[in-house]
């Protein structure tokens, strides 16, 4: 069995079927990442956990030539992925068009609606997206941070680089999206 870093690296070469060997070994962390970007959300999305996986999934398997060079820049890739399929879900379903009102849930009755207004879901995404523009590595950073929730040391060790690095350039990503969205 290959190991993440083989894996990865054969995406960076193009290889569709360990792209999904990849998904499929991360799949548990991918699953709690899904969660945690639902409750992230408010709860109040129609999306299931497992859902939004599979659509993110979708995503990074239509992602064509995307390579994934390691562990961390696949699971940044798929934090954003579940981001942006939670603003567009919210998106949707706000939109007076498509039935507008009309709600479809699953059974999962776990789920409150509390999610009023799209507008900072979509400011944040907007915001992150500019970070990408501007500085890749800071917008990633965030996504490992505050999406897939890992820690400075376990950041650090996936970049190869020390914990207090991580923390100087994750004070630069903070202070620029505070400016960014104006608060």
């Amino acid at each position: 069995m290959a190991t993440i870093e083989e894996l990865a690296a054969a995406t960076q070469r193009g290889d569709a079927e360990a792209r999904a060997a990849l998904f499929a070994a991360l799949y548990d962390e991918l699953h709690r990442l899904a969660r945690r970007e639902l409750y992230k959300s408010g709860g109040a999305l129609t999306l299931g956990a497992t859902t939004l996986l599979h659509e993110a999934y979708l995503s990074v398997a239509g992602a064509g030539g995307a390579g994934f060079p390691d562990k961390a820049r696949f699971m940044a890739y798929a934090a954003r992925a579940m981001r942006n399929l939670v603003i567009d879900h919210v998106r949707r379903r706000q939109a007076g068009k498509r039935g507008g009102g009309l709600d479809f849930t699953e059974l999962d009755t776990t789920i409150a609606e509390q999610v009023g207004d799209a507008a900072p879901l979509e400011a944040i995404g907007d915001a992150l997206d500019a970070l990408a523009q501007v500085e890749p590595q800071l917008a990633e950073l965030v996504d490992l941070k505050f999406f897939c929730g890992l820690g400075f040391e376990e950041i650090a060790a996936l970049r190869g680089v020390s914990a207090r690095t991580v923390q100087r350039d994750w004070e630069k990503a903070r202070l620029w999206l505070e400016h960014s969205l104006g608060s």
